[in-house]
């Protein structure tokens, strides 16, 4: 869809990891947008198998070569699976104490969600700690809540906060970013949730992207932390963009439920009506889904660990984040 805007997914639930990290690049600018990835720490009584640990090295290697190019890095908001913290976590997110944030930020200009305004308390924190330790070595850091930024012919504008799924999230707020070089418009809208929220509907609708990364609603989560009214609503919004946007990449939340695709057919259903495309990050890549996480069980069951890594997984939580996990995939 886009000729002028190269636009590359690095990490993202589709290729095995928590994230939404992207990297853009025009003829004027390049951009590390949410330059974080994670992996859930336990889900189904189980820690992440080793298969799950060798995506987000691989992961944390694209997403070092992409910081290694890029001048600009942005952060929508303080969840560490959309900036990298600066300390020592080998467990949920592949960190050393500062060397990985150093990697990704160094040198850099950082546009960030207010540490501030619009902000939870747990994220509030997150970022005192981010700008006392990693923003350190940035060139410079700015709050892009509401402002644009032009390089050259390219326009990086950022819109006022949306709620992080329902409107009056305890999850918080994070930034919309948008991406227009000659007259194509690339609309990055994480953990909107589907969105939740019509006002950030019309929020993205209104900047008429060709293409659109979005983050889908937590349908593993409803009837948990999420009603049923708010799903609805965020899948008819869904079904919504897709009748408008002519390329949709549906991520992160969404993917953690294996029937994801079975309960979005009205979303397809309106995209087709309109010849438009709704897909994954690594559809759009040209790869096959990478669920891992829905699949723990099944990994544990089909691919069982080494001996190593099962006594990694007998430690304490505590010393798991402090002791990288042996990577053989199975036992011996």
């Amino acid at each position: 869809m886009l000729k002028h805007l190269q636009v590359t997914p690095l990490a993202s639930e589709s290729l095995g990891v928590r994230s939404m990290c992207t990297y853009v690049e025009t003829p004027d600018v390049r951009i590390l947008l949410d330059a974080g990835v994670s992996l859930c720490p336990r889900r189904f009584g189980l820690p992440p198998h080793p298969k799950e640990f060798q995506a987000i090295v691989r992961a944390r290697e694209r997403i070092a070569e992409a910081a290694a190019k890029a001048e600009v890095v942005t952060i929508s908001h303080y969840h560490n699976d959309h900036h990298t913290p600066s300390f020592e976590d080998w467990l949920g997110n592949w960190t050393s104490r500062i060397l990985t944030a150093k990697q990704v930020y160094e040198g850099k200009r950082i546009l960030m969600k207010n540490p501030r305004e619009q902000i939870n308390y747990s994220q509030r924190e997150r970022a005192w700690m981010f700008q006392k330790t990693t923003g350190e070595y940035a060139c410079k850091m700015e709050v892009a809540d509401g402002r644009t930024f032009e390089f050259g012919e390219t326009r990086l504008g950022f819109h006022e906060p949306v709620f992080h799924g329902p409107e009056n999230s305890e999850l918080g707020w994070v930034l919309i970013a948008s991406i227009t070089y000659e007259g194509e418009t690339f609309v990055f809208a994480p953990d909107v949730q589907g969105p939740m929220v019509n006002a950030t509907l019309r929020t993205i609708v209104e900047e008429a992207p060709q293409l659109l990364l979005i983050g889908g609603p937590p349908l593993y989560l409803e009837g948990l932390k999420v009603g049923e009214g708010e799903m609805h609503r965020a899948l008819e919004n869904l079904a919504s963009i897709a009748e408008v946007v002519p390329q949709t990449l549906l991520e992160h939340h969404i993917l953690r439920d294996r029937n994801w695709h079975e309960r979005t057919t009205s979303v397809f259903q309106a995209a087709s009506k309109t010849g438009h495309i709704v897909e994954t990050a690594a559809e759009y890549l040209g790869k096959k889904n990478c669920l891992l996480e829905t699949a723990r069980k099944e990994l544990f069951d089909t691919g069982p660990p080494s001996d190593d890594f099962e006594a990694w997984m007998r430690l304490g939580e505590d010393a798991r984040r402090l002791t990288k996990p042996p990577l053989e995939t199975a036992k011996t």
